[in-house]
């Protein structure tokens, strides 16, 4: 933000005493800084990874997260026809692959070598080794937008690597999420 245009309540003095402001309005399309997920699931018998900037827990008990794609997306048919998908939160060292899998389509492009994959217990979810955090998904609702979808799934299993763990517990300071801001499309 360049410092230009009105700004909001909220002026504090600095240390000498001069009034600065601590909040701008943005007109406009902004949103808050997003988590960076890569959607898996499988078409075509083959893993296929779409990038989606932002996902969002929407029940604690039972577990359950929400996801929106594009209804063009190749990633949105294969969940709508398998009912699972995998969340896999990227770290900021995944810059390159994740622009890839969100410039690349799965229609025309095998994502399936890209990264190390393993499997939990549910069918057509898998995951990424190097990612800090896995979920496995199961779709419950499907909510139809005019130019998207919002998959609300409940979490089957998450897994996650032991070095972004602390006594047995996620330590959010150890993940280094890669989050997007919009709608600059920056990470």
């Amino acid at each position: 933000y360049d410092g230009a245009g009105p700004s909001c309540p909220g002026a504090v003095a600095d240390q000498k005493g001069r009034k600065m402001d601590t909040r701008r309005r943005f007109e406009g399309k902004v949103g808050i800084p997003m988590p960076v997920v890569l959607v898996g699931n499988v078409m075509e018998g083959k893993a296929n990874f779409m990038t989606a900037p932002g996902c969002t827990r929407v029940a604690y008990r039972p577990p359950m997260m929400a996801v929106g794609s594009n209804k063009r997306q190749f990633t949105a048919a294969g969940i709508t026809a398998n009912r699972t998908f995998s969340l896999c939160l990227a770290d900021s060292s995944m810059k390159d692959a994740v622009d890839y899998c969100g410039l690349a389509s799965g229609r025309d492009t095998d994502k399936s070598g890209l990264f190390e994959l393993f499997s939990g217990t549910v069918a057509n979810a898998p995951m990424i080794a190097r990612c800090p955090v896995n979920m496995e998904c199961s779709v419950e609702h499907e909510v139809e937008l005019p130019f998207n979808y919002v998959f609300i799934a409940r979490v089957i299993n998450t897994y996650a690597r032991s070095d972004v763990l602390e006594h047995g517990s996620l330590a959010p300071e150890r993940i280094d999420p890669m989050v997007l801001t919009m709608p600059d499309n920056r990470y």
